[in-house]
């Protein structure tokens, strides 16, 4: 029997999921067992360049980022993550090829951690809740296009307007510098920018 507060990390995921596909008591159950909660600090590395990423995170509460060095060595973040959303390193999780990015916490997070192989279990046992992943999958696939296109086809200050209407949290919980490097701009470009809002 799983403890009620155990459980309680878990109600978040389990709405997740059932917005896509109901999900039966007893893969609940399995998700739990096949499952761990871990707590770690702020500036955590998470995954590091040339380690093999073979886990996913729930984020419970808290807020991460992943991003990657260039040969300079200068930063470029991808992706902020907060409450209720996936993190994983996509490109090393599904192909087992070392990271080339790092996943960093950037406030105390309590996360769900589920190794790949147990995944895979989930996934061959429960045909429904492979759907669920699929449907995941399409949605952050899609997300990441979006942004792609972004980078690729609007201005800086179109970039940081669509930012802050689909995401305005991040402009409290993340640093400038850090948002600068996300949407390909100068931290000084973004405070132009910002200023003239």
């Amino acid at each position: 029997m799983v403890d009620h507060l155990r459980a309680s990390n878990y109600e978040n995921l389990f709405s997740l999921f059932n917005n896509l596909y109901p999900l039966k008591e007893e893969i609940k159950t399995a998700i739990i067992a096949n499952s761990e909660i871990i707590k770690v600090g702020k500036k955590v590395k998470l995954l590091s360049v040339g380690e093999r990423s073979n886990t996913i995170y729930f984020i419970v509460s808290g807020a991460a980022r992943i991003f990657y060095l260039n040969k300079e060595g200068k930063e470029t973040n991808t992706w902020f993550l907060f409450e209720n959303e996936l993190l994983i390193s996509v490109y090393s999780f599904y192909t087992g090829k070392p990271s080339f990015e790092y996943i960093e916490t950037l406030e105390d997070c309590t996360l769900i951690a589920v190794k790949r192989d147990k995944l895979d279990e989930l996934y061959l046992q429960y045909m429904e809740f492979n759907f669920s992943g699929r449907k995941l999958t399409e949605f952050y696939h899609m997300r990441n296009e979006i942004q792609a296109n972004e980078l690729r086809m609007l201005s800086a200050k179109e970039r940081y307007q669509n930012l802050l209407d689909r995401n305005p949290q991040l402009f409290q919980r993340v640093s400038l510098g850090h948002i600068a490097s996300y949407l390909g701009i100068s931290q000084e470009t973004l405070s132009r920018i910002r200023k003239q809002k």
